[in-house]
C-alpha cells in the first residue's frame, strides 16, 4: 500500500458501485470521502458492517483503521477533492428513467468544484446524460467550464455481485471524457484502480456501451426462457439441448432459463435504450420490448409448472405449503433487488397457497411477510406439498434437499433426483 496519498476522492453513493470503488481506491493510497444520503448505511459503515456482497466487513475495517475512508452524510466534508465519482440509483419510473439522483449529486458536487478536479460518472443512463443533463448543472453550480476548468468523463460500473473470478480489479474498464484531456485524467484515475482501461471516442459511446452489454444479456436470456417454455410443451430437456450446443467451440455462447431476471440491471437498462430509441427517433426497440415481455412472464410460467406439479397429485395450490429454494436474483448473493423468486412468492400468495422459504444469504427485511423464513431442515422439506428452486446458493444442503423433498420444481437445473421436475 503507498505510503503517500494519490489524492482525495469523493465517492457518491456507498452502494453495490460506490463502495467497491470507494474501499479499492483506499487500497491503492487515496483518501476517500463515502457520500451516502442514507444515513443507517453511513452508521453501518462506521460500524465496519457491510451490507455489499463484495466488501467485507474486514475490508471495511482496514480502510477505517488506515485513516483514509470516512463515510458521512455531511456535504461540508466532500470540499477539496481531486475526483468525484458518482455512483447512485437510476430506476425507471412509470417507463422513464428517474435520474433525479444524478441530478441531485451533481448540485452536491458542484459548489465543490476547483480548477483542475475531475467528474466522473458510472451510474447507467441514457447516452447524453453526461454531456447534456449533468455537465450544465455542474457548470451552473461551480461557475467553472467543464473541459476547460475542470475534468469531466463517464466509466459505466460493470459491478457483477458475488462473481469471484471477475471483479473491480480485473474487470475491464471502459473510459471517456468530454474531450481529450478530460479522457486523459479519468483514464489515469481508473488505471490506478484496475487492470486494465479501454478508451471509446466520447461520453455517448461510452453510455450506449453498458446498456449494450446488458441488451445483449436480456436478450439471450428471454431467447432461453421462451426456448424452455417450448421444449417443455414437446417433451424435450432444455438443459440436454444447451448442454449439446454448448459444445460448438465457435458462434454459441452459453445462456440459461430461470423464473425470471433481476437486479438493478436487467429489468432495467435495456428499457433506458429502448425509451432513448422511442423519445429521439420515434421508433420502438423491437428486440427489447419482446424480451421484457419474455422474461417477465417467466415468474407467471414457474406458478403455471407449479400448480401442473400439484394437479398431477390432485391438489391445488390454494392450501398447498410450498418452500421456496432461494429469494436472490443471483446464486451466491444476497441481492433481492427486483427478484423473480419473489415475484413468484407473491403470484402464488395470491393463489392461496402456503409461503415458506430457504435462503440463509437474504435480508429477511426484504422478504415479503407472507413468506416465513425457515432453515434447510428435514421437517421443513418432508412438509412441503411442493418445492421450488428458484436461486442455486452452493451453501444450500443440496443433497438434503433432493433426499427429502417429495416433489421438486428445479428451474435452475441444480438438482438431478429423479422427482424433480424442470422449468
Amino acid at each position: 500500500m503507498p505510503d503517500e496519498s494519490c489524492g482525495r476522492l469523493v465517492v457518491v453513493g456507498q452502494g453495490y458501485v460506490g463502495l467497491p470503488v470507494a474501499i479499492r481506491a483506499v487500497e491503492v493510497g487515496f483518501e476517500v470521502v463515502g457520500f451516502d444520503l442514507d444515513k443507517d448505511r453511513v452508521e453501518l459503515l462506521r460500524r465496519a458492517s457491510t451490507f455489499v456482497d463484495d466488501v467485507s466487513d474486514a475490508q471495511i475495517a482496514l480502510a477505517l483503521s488506515s485513516g483514509r475512508y470516512v463515510a458521512t452524510s455531511d456535504r461540508d466534508e466532500l470540499a477539496g477533492f481531486d475526483v468525484a465519482v458518482i455512483c447512485v440509483p437510476t430506476p425507471l419510473r412509470d417507463g422513464a428513467p428517474d435520474i433525479g439522483c444524478i441530478e441531485e449529486a451533481g448540485r452536491v458536487i458542484a459548489r465543490h468544484i476547483t480548477a483542475g478536479c475531475c467528474v466522473v460518472l458510472e451510474s447507467t443512463t441514457y447516452p447524453g446524460t453526461t454531456e447534456d443533463v449533468l455537465v450544465p448543472i455542474l457548470e451552473a453550480g461551480s461557475g467553472l467550464r467543464a473541459g476547460t476548468d475542470f475534468h469531466v468523463g463517464y466509466s459505466p460500473e460493470r459491478i457483477d455481485p458475488s462473481n469471484r473470478t471477475w471483479q473491480f480489479q480485473n474487470t475491464p474498464k471502459i473510459v471517456s471524457g468530454v474531450d481529450a484531456e478530460s479522457l486523459g485524467v479519468v483514464r489515469e484515475f481508473y488505471d490506478s484502480l484496475v487492470s486494465r482501461t479501454f478508451a471509446v471516442p466520447g461520453t455517448r459511446e461510452a453510455e450506449l456501451a453498458k446498456l449494450l452489454e446488458n441488451t445483449f444479456r436480456h436478450v439471450n436470456i428471454a431467447l432461453i426462457n421462451e426456448l424452455a417454455v417450448y421444449t417443455h410443451g414437446l417433451g424435450v430437456d432444455v438443459w440436454s439441448v444447451i448442454d449439446a450446443a454448448a459444445t460448438k467451440p465457435f458462434g454459441f455462447m452459453r445462456f440459461e432459463p430461470g423464473p425470471g431476471v433481476g437486479g438493478h440491471c436487467l429489468p432495467i437498462d435495456p428499457s433506458y435504450l429502448s425509451w432513448q430509441v422511442k423519445r429521439s427517433l420515434g421508433q420502438a426497440f423491437r428486440f427489447v420490448d419482446l424480451a421484457n415481455a419474455v422474461n417477465d412472464h417467466m415468474p407467471e410460467h414457474v406458478v403455471t409448472r407449479a400448480a401442473q406439479c400439484l394437479n398431477a397429485r390432485r391438489k391445488a395450490v390454494n392450501g398447498s405449503r410450498i418452500l421456496l429454494v432461494g429469494l436472490a436474483y443471483k446464486s451466491n448473493s444476497g441481492d433481492a433487488r427486483n427478484s423473480p423468486a419473489v415475484a413468484v412468492a407473491r403470484l402464488l400468495d395470491k393463489l392461496g397457497a402456503r409461503i415458506s422459504a430457504i435462503d440463509p444469504l437474504v435480508d429477511e427485511a426484504a422478504v415479503p411477510t407472507y413468506v416465513e423464513m425457515v432453515g434447510c431442515e428435514r421437517d421443513q422439506l418432508d412438509g412441503a406439498d411442493l418445492v421450488i428452486v428458484l436461486t442455486d446458493h452452493d451453501v444450500i444442503n443440496w443433497d438434503l434437499v433432493a433426499q427429502r423433498s417429495d416433489c421438486v420444481l428445479d428451474t435452475r437445473n441444480r438438482l438431478r433426483s429423479g422427482n424433480a421436475e424442470k422449468l
